[in-house]
């Protein structure tokens, strides 16, 4: 009878999962990932309440309901001054989709080389944009129109972000190409190159400091440490297409990226095209890194927080952590954004330091968690 008993555990414990415990498993993912997306949603439109009533000028939701349906001929009962209205539709509203948009390009790009090279540690400024973008914006800055003119022609006013998308997307392309031979593309090289280039870019942004006036070292200085005070409708326009595309199109990569966490010659083996893979992804995350940059200045951290926040709470599954990473990055934008107008009011604190006091310390916890017992 004991060994009846003792052969039908050691079979319940070899029998394979059935359908219904995989279905059970799926389930549960799929409501701990609706859970995780559903609390994030909350806190993203927390700060966005958050970020539109607080300031100088308070604004409650109900009036910026009021004005919105104005817009659209709607009468609502909520009474608002033409001093509300132009603060909200000038400054604080495109304010906050500006922040949205930058936190959710810079988190879906670190999220994209993070599964690319393997490694969650890695940030979209390794690939060289956010230092080709500063170098850009100090040719700019610095030198004016006639260095710029090239850029200036079809930028306009918005010369110093156009020089700094341009620089961005020029400095990835030269890591790239450093790293590609014979159609194949080495992410150790890659890496390396990247590292390289940022030195060189630093060391253009030192060059153009000694030559830079007081005016032109103050704007270069703000523009390195980040901001939306800047944020405009124009420039909403032009940053909201180049990082919705990507948004849209890196889903897409999701069951690549699964694979890649293997090795390349495993995911070769699984059938995934890796050089194809390598050019879309660096690609869309130079794209979505400059466009932010262009319009927002440096900001850091932000690809490397958002990421492993979303990866801790549901895993490395690109498939949730993509979408994740976006929502993650967007909140935390918005709330970075919220401290840093809140903290010295009337003064404001520029995101990039307030993004640097929050990641600086995650970044350390990271490494601690990964150093050998």
């Amino acid at each position: 009878m004991d060994a009846a008993v003792t052969l039908g555990v050691a079979q319940a414990h070899t029998v394979p999962p059935t359908e219904s415990s995989l279905s059970d498993g799926a389930r549960q993912r799929a409501r701990r990932v609706t859970l995780v997306f559903g609390g994030i949603g909350v806190v993203l439109a927390a700060g966005i309440v958050a970020s539109i009533a607080i300031g100088a000028v308070t604004i409650t939701p109900g009036q910026v309901l009021a004005v919105l349906a104005d817009r659209i001929g709607i009468d609502l009962p909520w009474a608002y001054s033409a001093q509300q209205q132009a603060v909200l539709l000038s400054i604080r509203l495109p304010r906050v989709l500006m922040g949205i948009v930058v936190g959710a390009g810079l988190a879906v790009s670190g999220a994209v080389l993070q599964g690319l090279f393997r490694n969650p540690l890695a940030d979209p400024g390794l690939v060289g944009v956010s230092s080709g973008a500063a170098l850009g914006a100090a040719v700019a800055i610095v030198l004016g129109a006639t260095a710029a003119a090239p850029v200036a022609i079809w930028a306009g006013p918005a010369t110093v972000a156009g020089c700094a998308f341009a620089g961005g997307l020029a400095t990835t392309a030269l890591v790239y190409r450093i790293a590609t031979r014979q159609r194949r593309t080495s992410v150790t090289t890659m890496l390396l190159a990247g590292i390289a280039v940022n030195a060189l870019c630093g060391a253009g942004v030192g060059a153009l400091v000694l030559f830079a006036d007081d005016g032109q070292l103050r704007d270069l200085t703000f523009w390195t440490l980040g901001s939306l005070g800047g944020a405009t409708w124009g420039a909403l326009v032009v940053a909201a297409p180049l990082v919705g595309a990507v948004l849209v199109a890196s889903p897409w990569l999701a069951r690549s990226l699964d694979a890649m966490l293997l090795g390349e010659a495993e995911a070769r083996h699984l059938g995934v095209r890796t050089e194809r893979v390598k050019g879309v992804a660096i690609t869309l995350a130079a794209l979505a890194v400059a466009a932010a940059t262009a319009v927002s200045g440096l900001i850091g951290f932000v690809g490397l927080v958002a990421p492993h926040l979303v990866r801790l709470a549901l895993g490395p599954g690109h498939r949730a952590l993509l979408p994740g990473a976006a929502l993650t990055g967007a909140a935390l934008l918005v709330a970075a954004d919220l401290a840093g107008r809140i903290l010295i009011a009337p003064a404001e604190v520029p995101i990039g330091n307030v993004t640097a006091l929050i990641g600086g310390p995650f970044f350390l916890w990271l490494l601690m968690r990964q150093r050998p017992d």
